[in-house]
C-alpha cells in the first residue's frame, strides 16, 4: 500500500501489546497476564474505575503460554522476508492454534510488499486471510496486487476482478470492526490508519473500473478514495482521476484534476512525467490546440 509510515506507526503499537494469556493448569481459571502487554506499563492499584476504554475493535492477539510468546519474539525479530517467512512456517507448525501466527505472516506480507515482490506479497496476504477472512488490511494489500497484475489478455481477467471487488468491498466494512488496536492507541493513528485502508481499498475499485473502461464508475471510486483520506492524497489516485474524467470529455474538470497531480510530483518521474504529459494534452483540448493522445494509467 502507498502511504506507508501511517500504517507503520500502528504496525509498531499493535506487535508491542501482544500478551501472554497463561491458564492455570490447576483449577482452569485465567492466569494473571505474564508479562503484561509488551510495551504497556501494569496498571496502578485501584485504577480500573474510571480507566479510559479501550478502543473499538478486535482484541489484539495473545500468546497462551510464556514459552509461545518468546518463540513468537524470537521469529518476529527477523527482518529479512524469506527469514521470516520460514520463521512464520516453522512457529504455526509448533504453535498451530496460536493467535499470533496472523501477526507473523501479516509483518511478513508488509517486508515482501516494500521489496516488491508481487507474488509473495499476495501468498502472505492470503495467509493473513485463511486466519482471519476479516483483516482489512490483508483485504487491501491482496486485492491490490490482483487489481494491478490482472491484464486484458489474462483468461481468468473476470474471476480475478471479482474476487479483488469483493475483497476491497468488504475492506470498507470491516474496517471499521476487525482492526486490532491495543489499548492506549492514539485516536489520531487510529483514525489515520482506518483512512488510509479506506482510501486504498476506493482507489482498487477505481483501478479496476477503469481497466473495465468504466469510466464513471472509476471516477466515483477514485473521488472516495480522495474523499477518505484528503490530508494525505495519493499522486496515483490524483492522476487517474484526471484520466478517468477525459476518457469521460469532461476536459476543463480533468485539467484541474491533472494540475494537482503535476503540483504533487516532481518532473522526470513515475508519477511526475505522465501527469504532466496529460496536463499538456487536457490544456491543448482546453485552448483548441491538437490534443496528444490520453496516457495509459499509471501503475503502482
Amino acid at each position: 500500500m502507498k502511504r506507508a509510515a501511517v500504517i507503520l506507526g500502528v504496525v509498531t503499537l499493535g506487535v508491542m501489546s501482544v500478551a501472554v494469556r497463561a491458564e492455570s493448569q490447576n483449577n482452569g481459571q485465567p492466569a494473571q497476564q505474564n508479562p503484561p502487554a509488551a510495551g504497556q506499563a501494569a496498571p496502578a492499584a485501584g485504577a480500573t474505575q474510571g480507566a479510559a476504554a479501550a478502543p473499538a475493535g478486535k482484541r489484539p492477539p495473545q500468546a497462551k503460554t510464556q514459552p509461545e510468546f518468546d518463540a513468537y519474539k524470537a521469529a518476529a525479530a527477523n527482518t529479512d522476508a524469506a527469514a521470516l517467512e520460514k520463521a512464520s512456517d516453522d512457529f504455526a507448525t509448533k504453535f498451530p492454534d496460536s493467535e499470533l501466527r496472523v501477526l507473523l505472516y501479516k509483518n511478513t506480507m508488509r517486508i515482501y510488499q516494500s521489496a516488491n515482490n508481487a507474488e509473495k506479497t499476495e501468498a502472505m496476504g492470503r495467509k493473513v486471510l485463511s486466519f482471519d477472512a476479516d483483516d482489512p488490511e490483508a483485504l487491501v494489500i491482496v486485492a491490490e496486487v490482483i487489481a494491478e497484475r490482472t491484464r486484458d489478455s489474462d483468461i481468468d481477467k473476470d474471476q480475478r476482478y471479482g474476487e479483488a471487488i469483493s475483497m476491497a468491498q468488504k475492506a470498507t466494512q470491516t474496517v471499521d470492526t476487525d482492526i486490532n488496536v491495543p489499548a492506549g492507541t492514539p485516536q489520531d493513528k487510529i483514525d489515520a490508519y482506518k483512512s488510509l485502508l479506506r482510501s486504498n481499498a476506493y482507489s482498487i475499485l477505481g483501478t479496476i473500473e477503469f481497466k473495465k473502461e468504466n469510466y464513471a464508475g472509476a471516477q466515483e471510486n477514485l473521488q472516495k478514495s480522495i474523499d477518505a483520506f484528503p490530508s494525505n492524497p495519493d499522486s496515483v489516485v490524483i492522476l487517474r482521476l484526471a484520466l478517468a474524467l477525459d476518457k469521460q470529455g469532461k476536459y476543463p474538470e480533468a485539467l484541474k484534476v491533472a494540475n494537482r497531480a503535476v503540483e504533487m510530483t516532481q518532473d522526470n518521474t513515475v508519477i511526475g512525467t505522465p501527469a504532466r504529459h496529460e496536463r499538456d494534452r487536457l490544456q491543448q483540448l482546453t485552448g483548441g490546440a491538437a490534443p496528444a493522445p490520453p496516457q495509459s494509467p499509471p501503475k503502482n
